[in-house]
């Protein structure tokens, strides 16, 4: 057991030393483009996955926090007059909070559902609030966009790399929470809330508040980091912030690598978001790779319906206890015919 958990921290640890590493190891453009796309699908399925993966209450609408959290850094940079930099980072928070209010007037209508209900009230609610940000154009730039402040200094490889360590960040703090709240009582709550709603209503659980409360901290998380998102492509555009493709991307990266655990966002993103860019790069303005993203939702729901981690960690149990076993001795009787009939 002892042994099993040092290779973890020691696995845990290589993987934060690369995470670290990459700007250094592999600075272009290009690459480093890449990276803060992944990282950022890798904090944004861990988000989701909290509410998602421990409630049971898929929600198809998580691309609205995005883009208000996008819109309300975007906002308040710009009525704060605050200069292009690193100054600005210390605002995100700020968009968390602003997201989880949001969270909370969306919650109290959607939570009142369940099931089919509750996913179609969350694109409804999505689709709204990419309405009022293509009308609202006083405030939001409507369909001419939004421009936030571009920080000039940061020039030639430099660029991506502010923003690479802030999503780097915010998948570590919604990894960490997401982990705390895996271990918690509040977190029992939400698995006992996802397999059986009645059940656990009947033996006290609080199931309006923890449902509610994992929505809020999952939109929170969600928010900050389409803030950060927001500042690196400086200029917002409704369409492009409050898209449907990026709350189905969340899915499916948590279905693929494993709905309900702590490794399976990750994974889920690791493997599907540098794929996808490279899709998007060569067929772009067809839009054909999103044909790649309903063949892998088909894949992972008929070969592997719980997800890449839990099928494996199940056929490593299955093999161990096999081998524990070991072989089976053959029957007493057959023992006896197999010497009677030898020479």
């Amino acid at each position: 057991m002892s042994r099993t958990v040092g290779l973890k921290a020691l696995g845990l640890a290589m993987l934060g030393v690369v995470a670290l590493l990459v700007p250094v190891i592999a600075p272009d453009p290009a690459t480093t483009n890449v990276a803060v796309f992944t990282m950022m699908y890798i904090g944004l399925a861990t988000a989701w996955n909290i509410m998602g993966g421990y409630t049971g209450y898929i929600s198809l609408g998580h691309a609205a926090f995005f883009g208000f959290g996008a819109y309300s850094f975007g906002l308040l940079l710009n009525h704060l007059g605050m200069a292009p930099g690193y100054g600005p980072f210390f605002l995100v928070p700020l968009a968390g909070v602003f997201a989880a209010l949001l969270a909370v007037g969306i919650g109290w209508v959607a939570l009142r559902t369940r099931a089919a209900t509750f996913v179609i009230v969350t694109i409804a609610f999505m689709f709204m609030l990419q309405l009022l940000a293509e009308n609202l154009v006083k405030v939001t730039g409507g369909g001419a966009g939004l421009s936030l402040p571009y920080p000039h200094d940061w020039g030639g490889d430099f660029f991506n790399t502010p923003y690479y360590y802030a999503m780097l960040a915010l998948a570590v703090l919604a990894l960490v929470v997401s982990w705390w709240i895996r271990r918690s009582k509040f977190g029992l709550g939400l698995l006992a809330i996802r397999d059986d709603e009645d059940k656990a209503l009947a033996v006290g659980v609080p199931t309006r508040a923890f449902k509610l409360t994992a929505f809020m901290i999952s939109a929170a998380l969600v928010g900050m980091i389409g803030a950060v998102y927001g500042y690196y492509v400086t200029f917002i555009y409704p369409q492009f912030v409050i898209d449907p493709l990026i709350g189905i991307s969340m899915v499916l990266m948590v279905f693929l690598g494993g709905l309900g655990t702590l490794s399976g966002p990750v994974l889920g993103a690791l493997l599907l978001e540098p794929a996808q860019l490279q899709f998007a790069y060569h067929f772009g303005a067809s839009r054909l790779y999103l044909v790649l993203y309903s063949a892998i939702f088909l894949v992972v729901i008929l070969l592997m319906p719980r997800g890449i981690v839990p099928s494996v960690v199940d056929l490593w149990h299955r093999r161990r206890s096999g081998s524990a076993a070991g072989p089976t001795p053959p029957a007493r009787g057959a023992g006896n015919a197999i010497k009677a009939a030898s020479p």
